[in-house]
């Protein structure tokens, strides 16, 4: 008796979602983030909880968020030419060694009741300054553990699932722990959960990489990168679209301290819930990326999810229940997800191997360079709108952005099928007799 055809389905779908874990490598890079992750969002809410307990200050929120990610605006343009050049895994050793001397630091200083908001700054600049180079490296080395390029979409879906199933399960122990023992058990924690990718970056074995003998000065490098993207018309698109989205969107999360108490009278473990429900969100969107077969179309996915995501932080605006805020945020973090892995998907599928690390670079910077500002912005309307309406304008200016985006679809779309081809992504593109085409 054959197996019903939906299941037949299932399991095609299930094998396109996880083909990248065939590459080991990728399983241990995979099992390593899947800890430290855990304890990264673990330290991320008690930071925002405690700046919240120790001010009452939405502005203060937001300046905490600014100097986290300024020092991306000064490095990580710098870290992208290094990632170019460098072995990708000796630059992440070092990175996540720094990162969990940060995490120890602010743990001691917790435990023994010492810190204080001005140390919260100065360590979120020192971690800011750490991230800077680890974040252009790590999209860089993943495309070098996944050497199969038909499996990158299902790599860097189930990345962001990895990320995001972290940043589920972290809240929400976090919730527990900072009302049990404190904020300073959650940083002592991530600090030893940074040795589960420690150890998988020491397990790898990874083939010598080819690099050029010399190599231009990193200004001449950045340059090259800079005026790759201007002249790569859908990569320009893209990233001038995150930067809209990461200014005038996301910048909503770091007032979600303040939603959970002053407006949904919650706690900590409120807190944890919110966090975790965006989320939730987010793995249903990584999924959803995962299961394509390929990049094509993903473009016009985009808008799709960028939609989802301003109507539902809108709707989160408006709600003063937490039933209706958890589902609100699983529909934002569906639609954030969605935009963000495609933009990733998109990008790395057809930027030139040589400039990946600049690209990607620009990339993140793309949203981390804006996000401090934006930051800024949402703590500042919140102490004077408060933070409902300020999450509701920056809802409607996303609908904005994705207005703007429509507009240049269609060009977009046909920037794209040549290099679809030339991949051999849409062999109907080249072949006579089939015609035009190029999208799923």
């Amino acid at each position: 008796m054959r197996p019903p055809v939906f299941l037949n389905h299932a399991v095609t779908n299930l094998k396109l979602i996880l083909r990248a874990l065939r590459h080991r490598n990728y399983r241990l890079y995979a099992a390593g983030q899947i800890v430290s992750l855990t304890g990264t969002w673990m330290q991320q809410i008690a930071m925002g909880w405690l700046v919240y307990r120790l001010t009452d200050s939405a502005l203060l929120l937001g300046l905490v968020g600014f100097a986290s990610q300024v020092p991306a605006l000064l490095l990580m343009s710098v870290a992208g030419v290094l990632a170019d050049r460098w072995d990708c895994r000796r630059i992440l050793l070092v990175t996540q060694t720094l990162a969990m001397l940060q995490a120890a630091t602010v743990a001691a200083l917790a435990l023994t009741g010492l810190i204080q908001v001005w140390h919260v700054i100065g360590l979120a600049v020192f971690l800011g300054a750490v991230n800077a180079f680890d974040m252009p490296t790590r999209h860089t080395f993943l495309v070098q553990i996944v050497e199969d390029r038909e499996d990158l979409p299902s790599g860097i879906a189930l990345h962001s699932s990895i990320f995001n199933g972290a940043r589920l399960i972290g809240p929400s122990i976090a919730g527990l722990i900072v009302a049990a023992w404190g904020e300073g058990a959650c940083f002592l924690l991530n600090a030893v959960s940074y040795l589960g990718v420690l150890a998988a970056l020491v397990a790898m074995r990874l083939p010598p990489r080819e690099t050029e003998e010399t190599h231009p000065s990193v200004l001449a490098g950045l340059a090259d990168g800079v005026q790759y993207v201007l002249r790569t018309r859908p990569i320009k698109a893209v990233l001038l679209l995150i930067a809209a989205i990461s200014f005038v969107g996301l910048p909503y999360a770091v007032l979600m301290p303040v939603f959970a108490r002053d407006v949904l009278r919650g706690g900590a473990q409120t807190f944890g819930f919110l966090v975790a429900s965006s989320a939730a969100g987010s793995i249903l969107g990584a999924i959803y990326v995962a299961s394509r077969r390929n990049a094509l179309g993903l473009e016009r996915v985009i808008p799709v999810g960028l939609t989802a995501f301003a109507l539902a932080v809108i709707g989160f605006s408006a709600s003063r229940a937490l039933w209706l805020s958890m589902p609100m945020l699983v529909c934002s973090g569906c639609g954030m997800m969605v935009l963000f892995a495609s933009s990733n998907t998109l990008i790395q599928t057809i930027v030139d191997d040589a400039r990946r690390g600049r690209v990607m670079s620009l990339y993140t910077l793309s949203f981390v360079g804006t996000g401090p500002f934006g930051a800024l912005l949402a703590g500042g309307l919140a102490e004077r709108l408060g933070a409902p309406t300020t999450a509701a304008i920056f809802g409607v200016a996303c609908l904005g952005a994705v207005g703007l985006y429509l507009l240049r679809l269609p060009s977009l779309s046909a920037a794209l099928r040549p290099i679809h081809a030339e991949l051999g992504l849409a062999p109907e593109l080249t072949d006579p007799a089939g015609g035009p085409g190029g999208s799923e």
